[in-house]
């Protein structure tokens, strides 16, 4: 009699803990007719009390878990976890399992190549003997297979000025223009105080790295005595044991400032953590749904938030100090900054063709039509582009990040359009062609009717100049669909 009630007041409970569930099923699916949830959807949250009534009825009562499961309305792999977890002896007979005789084979395989994969595994297994289906193979094996033992680390504790750790970040991509340019972020951190630098790049070239460098030292106002890397390409070209070979640039950019660069050990990110958890943090408070409407923009946002939120926050090196304040006190121990900065530009020979342009990261570049079929040296920074012949400055352009461009100095294109007169006429169907792209069509059907294909040019720039290449542009559409290939097509300027 005490079991029937007992058990009949389970049986209540659970029933109005499954009719809770079904409100809350109708509540989803007349909010969401494409969500469907079930009892058995709906994680069953185990209490004290079904804890207990789990283990009193199978060491008590002796009742299957099975049986339990359906009694109490729950999930059979919610009643096996509460056993599991009990770690209570299971009573009753085991049923004996085909992998058994293999067991001892498996064990000894395990134990000699421990990372063998289970699908191998059960290949040779087979050919011993074993009848059993591989997923039910790989299932056992998983409780078998040795896990290697949990690994203790010391806590690092570093001197005030005495490191700092770097690395890359990688923030998806930025599309300007028809460029889609890869968003980096270099990151440097003092591992005492934590004080963080951020600047964003539209690459991860060496040239970058050590401008992320300059930029770094240069707010700090000084620089700590070691900077530690992974073994990332711009610092370690290749390394066999302890055997290291540095980049020579990163090499000489460490001698002009005194610092010694130290890389870790290979797979050891944990010995620079510091830097790791500042990238993190970055990613989490910084740049989560933060918008932007340039890298300029973005890196004018960074400062602010390296100099207002991420110093505010407490220093994990002494509670009792903001990392601001921090950093203060670390500041006098810093190494001091030479007299003259490190000079970085990118720097790459170029060979000029029949045109007088240079290509340089993926746009073209116009130089004076006397250095055609030279090679000449380009020197890049991040927003100026120079073009050298020796000692000697034959262009300078602002840098486009774009794609596919013609950046050009008009003195450059006068000069050779003075000296080929012939010129003009192409170079104004090249000008109409990028200002109104639509004007192609409309002189291919103005050839074909034997109109004055000069005369046409002429007077699509004249318009262009006084109305602009998008009313050209519709215009020229216009015509087209009246079948009229003629600036004169009828179109009301406005």
């Amino acid at each position: 009699m005490t079991h029937r009630r007992s058990l009949g007041g389970v049986i209540s409970a659970h029933v109005v803990a499954v009719c809770l569930y079904g409100l809350i099923t109708c509540a989803v699916a007349s909010a969401e007719p494409l969500v469907y949830l079930t009892v058995k959807s709906l994680p069953m949250p185990v209490t004290p009390e079904l804890h207990a009534q789990i283990l009193r009825y199978y060491h008590v009562e002796r009742w299957r878990v099975g049986t339990i499961a359906r009694q109490l309305q729950v999930h059979h792999g919610t009643v096996e976890r509460v056993l599991h977890q009990a770690g209570l002896p299971r009573i009753g007979n085991v049923r004996a399992c085909r992998i058994d005789p293999y067991l001892p084979f498996i064990l000894e395989t395990l134990k000699k190549f421990p990372t063998l994969t289970a699908s191998r595994l059960y290949v040779m297994t087979c050919e011993r003997g074993y009848l059993g289906g591989p997923n039910h193979f790989r299932h056992l094996v998983s409780h078998h297979r040795p896990r290697p033992a949990a690994e203790a680390y010391l806590r690092l504790v570093t001197l005030v000025g005495e490191q700092g750790q770097v690395d890359w970040a990688h923030f998806g991509h930025m599309q300007i223009g028809k460029a889609r340019r890869p968003l980096m972020a270099f990151v440097m951190v003092l591992s005492w105080s934590r004080r963080i630098f951020l600047r964003f790049c539209l690459d991860a070239r060496m040239e970058s790295f050590l401008r992320g460098h300059v930029q770094a030292f240069e707010a700090w106002g000084g620089l700590p005595r070691v900077l530690l890397y992974d073994n990332l390409k711009s610092a370690v070209l290749e390394r066999q044991g302890s055997a290291i070979r540095f980049s020579p640039t990163l090499l000489d950019f460490a001698g002009h400032y005194r610092f010694e660069p130290r890389p870790v050990a290979v797979a050891r990110g944990n010995e620079k953590g510091r830097v790791e958890r500042s990238i993190r943090y970055i990613r989490d408070n910084f740049f989560a749904a933060r918008t932007f409407s340039s890298v300029e923009d973005l890196n004018d946002q960074a400062q602010a938030w390296c100099l207002g939120q991420a110093d505010a926050r407490l220093c994990p090196q002494d509670k009792t100090l903001t990392v601001g304040q921090a950093f203060a006190q670390e500041k006098p121990s810093l190494l001091a900054l030479p007299v003259n900065p490190y000079t970085v530009e990118e720097r790459l020979e170029v060979k000029v063709g029949k045109t007088p342009y240079v290509r340089f990261d993926l746009n073209d570049y116009t130089v004076p039509h006397t250095a055609v079929r030279r090679v000449l040296t380009v020197l890049a920074n991040e927003k100026t582009l120079r073009i050298v012949d020796g000692q000697v400055v034959l262009a300078c352009h602002v840098r486009s990040y774009d794609r596919d461009q013609q950046v050009e100095q008009p003195a450059h294109i006068r000069d050779l359009v003075e000296r080929k007169a012939h010129a003009s006429a192409q170079r104004g169907m090249s000008r109409l062609s990028q200002a109104a792209p639509a004007s192609q069509q409309l002189l291919e059907r103005a050839g074909a009717r034997g109109e004055n294909l000069g005369s046409i040019t002429m007077s699509l720039l004249r318009l262009v100049d006084r109305y602009g290449a998008a009313q050209v542009q519709i215009a020229i559409l216009a015509a087209l669909a009246r079948g009229v290939p003629h600036p004169n097509a009828g179109y009301v300027w406005r």
